[in-house]
């Protein structure tokens, strides 16, 4: 009879123990399950903070706004936007035709006026609000020092160097954009000749413009961040004056994104 108790009791024990071990092993896997579930809710909030963060954006009317833009769009409603080139002569209203994507090619945005020298312009392919992956923004060169001719102090590399950014205005915001790289291209209709909305396509035109094939370049050799294609690019293209089948793009990617009072 003693020998069956004492078994009895080492049975009890040995149960008592046995259902303490899988209490305290059932507690560590549930601590380890919170704990990986919040290092992976981490993770992605670090990972949405970091795309979210890929253009400084104010949310506050934080920016002065030059831009008497009431006063402009009475003159002519095509123009919506307003551009700025530190260090050169670029300071000129951003139009866009209604009715023909070349009607600028030849016409002044004063007053829609014949005009040779043209003026500043986009088609209708972007939209107006600058949020495209890419917008390409024309103006013609050769015109004295007027529209887009004075981009060409880009292919001064100290020019380059100490010119770093462009402004474009609209009626609310001020859009800051970091000059990547300035270089001269081929005349392809950029917007028809790359499928944008293609984030393979996209990349690789974000890659080629950081290192352009061409022996008239220029190329910031550091950037704030890394270029995505989470990101909005803008791209100036104007002529050479005696190279009619080239381009000269300068190339920037919005850093900055303020509203405007």
């Amino acid at each position: 009879m003693k020998s069956s108790k004492n078994s009895d009791s080492r049975s009890r024990k040995a149960f008592i123990i046995l259902a303490v071990i899988l209490i305290i092993a059932g507690v560590g896997i549930t601590v380890f399950q919170l704990i990986s579930t919040q290092n992976a809710k981490n993770k992605d909030e670090n990972l949405t903070s970091t795309t979210a963060q890929s253009t400084e954006v104010s949310s506050t009317a934080t920016a002065k706004n030059p831009i008497d833009f009431n006063s402009l769009i009475k003159k002519n409603s095509d123009i919506y936007a307003w551009i700025k080139v530190p260090g050169t002569k670029v300071d000129y209203p951003i139009v866009q035709s209604k009715i023909d994507d070349d009607f600028y090619l030849k016409h002044s945005a004063t007053d829609k006026s014949y005009s040779s020298s043209g003026a500043v312009y986009t088609q209708s392919i972007n939209r107006k609000d600058f949020t495209d992956r890419v917008t390409l923004v024309y103006g013609h060169n050769g015109y004295g020092d007027t529209y887009f001719t004075t981009l060409h102090r880009f292919e001064k590399q100290d020019f380059f160097e100490k010119h770093s950014k462009f402004v474009i205005y609209t009626p609310t915001q001020k859009l800051t954009y970091r000059i990547v790289s300035a270089f001269k291209y081929d005349d392809r209709h950029i917007m028809n000749s790359f499928d944008f909305h293609n984030d393979d396509i996209f990349k690789q035109f974000i890659d080629m413009i950081q290192n352009p094939t061409s022996a008239n370049k220029n190329v910031r050799n550091s950037l704030d961040k890394e270029i995505t294609i989470n990101d909005n690019i803008v791209v100036l293209s104007t002529c050479f004056t005696r190279q009619k089948s080239n381009r000269y793009l300068i190339c920037g990617v919005l850093i900055k994104n303020e509203k405007t009072n």
